[in-house]
């Protein structure tokens, strides 16, 4: 028995709730006729959805991690996909609130892979062998999220083949113009020299960094006041590809820290293909312009 454990004062009656108070509790908590959370949210499918396939303890971390990201890449989607749109429309408040969520999407995406560094590489190489050939490089709603952002690359359909369904998605996005394409088009409507190549283009191609456009971007940044809503438009996209490149730089480090060198299960490079990625950029000509400012 704990030393200083004694025997508890009896507890005074509990009050007694007024009658419609009573009434009014038991109908919040009686969901017999009514939809609860669990229902709303479809929690019995998603919380059933975790079936780790080695007896390693860690897997269901990895597995639960992995499913939430591709949750908020869903809704990264919804909201670039919206954006987008708004920006081709013209109707930029709109898409700055759109693009601001992105951005905070992907601090969440960022701060799950601290969650994943806490996996040691004993503990994975206990269940990388039940992985197979699984991979976030087949991801087809993340392949989505960059061909959105206009890194383009037709090679990177091939992964999603064997499904009609992911394909078709992945190809519509790639078949697309990124949103960084609407960007300048939206430039070149209000009268800034944009080349026309960069307004009707093949947008299945890379895009290919402009002088022309990083002049145009620069008349935005030199007058703020008289392109005020432009230059909103460059700051998101800048917001978006700064998360963007941390959401990079801490999937290259925990994956180091996690399996070395190793190649990806996925048959990529694991590291060595990784940290190519850090040198791509979105947004090319947001960035240098700044150099001349």
């Amino acid at each position: 028995m704990c030393p200083h454990a004694h025997t508890p004062a009896p507890a005074p009656d509990s009050p007694r709730l007024p009658e419609t108070i009573v009434h009014e509790e038991r109908a919040q908590l009686d969901f017999s006729q009514s939809m609860s959370y669990g229902d709303y949210l479809h929690l019995d499918e998603v919380l059933n959805a975790q079936h780790p396939l080695s007896p390693a303890h860690d897997e269901m971390l990895f597995i639960v991690q992995h499913q939430t990201s591709e949750l908020w890449m869903k809704l990264m989607l919804h909201e670039l996909t919206a954006a987008t749109r708004c920006v081709a429309a013209e109707q930029l408040p709109d898409a700055f609130k759109m693009l601001a969520r992105v951005s905070r999407i992907m601090e969440q995406l960022v701060s799950a892979w601290t969650v994943l560094s806490t996996m040691t590489p004993p503990e994975y190489t206990a269940m990388r062998p039940y992985l197979a050939s699984s991979s976030g490089f087949q991801s087809a709603q993340y392949r989505c999220i960059e061909f959105a952002l206009g890194n383009k690359n037709p090679a990177m359909l091939k992964p999603h083949a064997h499904r009609a369904d992911l394909l078709a998605q992945v190809e519509a996005a790639w078949r697309a113009p990124s949103l960084y394409d609407e960007a300048l088009r939206l430039l070149a409507r209000r009268g800034l020299p944009v080349p026309a190549d960069h307004v009707e283009r093949d947008w299945t191609l890379p895009y290919q960094a402009s002088d022309e456009v990083q002049a145009a971007w620069l008349q935005v940044y030199r007058d703020p006041r008289q392109h005020w809503d432009l230059y909103q438009l460059g700051e998101k996209l800048t917001d978006i590809e700064d998360a963007f490149r941390l959401w990079r730089f801490r999937h290259v480090t925990t994956v180091e820290r996690v399996i070395g060198f190793k190649r990806g299960t996925g048959g990529t490079g694991g590291v060595s293909y990784l940290r190519k990625m850090l040198d791509v950029v979105l947004f090319p000509e947001i960035w240098t312009l700044r150099t001349d400012l």
